[in-house]
């Protein structure tokens, strides 16, 4: 530290922002925070990285001590230094993002510190920034699944058109010509019809589907180019 004890302390956080997917619609994972500042409140994972991990492990160990959940994948997404974004002390924080399949998850999820997941677009008030936190995993996100097949990989072995036009309306916040995202996944020849339909969720019962993993890597990109036309600044 005598090389560097003319600079000013910084501490290093890690915030965890977890989209989830659950059959419906897009949720995201909060925690009640239960230490000052702004103790009760609604925030994001976090925490503060130690001095001998690296904050990609310290993201993980904050997640799952927080939550309980692991083994989720999550990728940096963001950096928030402003010198005033928290009340008490100069604080640098790392972001990290993931989406999951909530009903994987839920009966894991820790009580010690409230985790609850809220709807994407009725969550609660949030402390300091971490509501442009949000919205900047939301961006990452929305890059991701118009380059990648991240969406189709969060689905279950078996699953209905309705539940990805869903998955994909939650993550770019659009109404989508239902017809015509059926028609062009439908040709895309990436899904592959059942005989059983889901009668809980539609009257007339929507037919069920399963990925084709026989073509899917070699037709997932023809079909994720009628992604780019989507603004990923909605």
């Amino acid at each position: 530290m005598e090389y560097y004890k003319k600079d000013s302390d910084i501490l290093l956080a890690i915030d965890c922002i977890i989209f989830g997917f659950n059959g419906e619609s897009l949720e995201i994972l909060l925690i009640k925070r239960d230490f000052e500042p702004e103790r009760n409140k609604w925030s994001l994972m976090g925490g503060f990285v130690q001095s001998d991990e690296a904050p990609e492990a310290a993201a993980y160990r904050i997640l799952k001590q927080l939550t309980g959940l692991e083994n989720v994948y999550m990728e940096q997404c963001s950096v928030f230094g402003e010198p005033n974004r928290e009340p008490n002390d100069r604080v640098v924080s790392i972001c990290y993002f993931a989406l999951i399949d909530t009903q994987k998850y839920k009966h894991i999820l820790s009580d010690n510190y409230e985790a609850k997941w809220f709807p994407l677009q009725q969550y609660p008030k949030l402390i300091f920034d971490h509501d442009q936190m949000i919205a900047a995993a939301q961006y990452r996100l929305r890059m991701k699944a118009a380059l990648y097949p991240i969406l189709f990989e969060l689905l279950p072995e078996k699953f209905t058109i309705p539940q990805i036009a869903a998955l994909y309306e939650g993550v770019y916040n659009i109404e989508l010509d239902k017809r015509n995202f059926s028609r062009k996944l439908l040709s895309s020849g990436l899904i592959i019809k059942l005989q059983e339909k889901d009668k809980e969720n539609s009257k007339k019962g929507a037919y069920y589907f399963k990925l084709n993993t026989a073509i899917y890597k070699e037709k997932i990109m023809s079909f994720l180019r009628y992604l780019p036309s989507w603004s990923l600044e909605t």
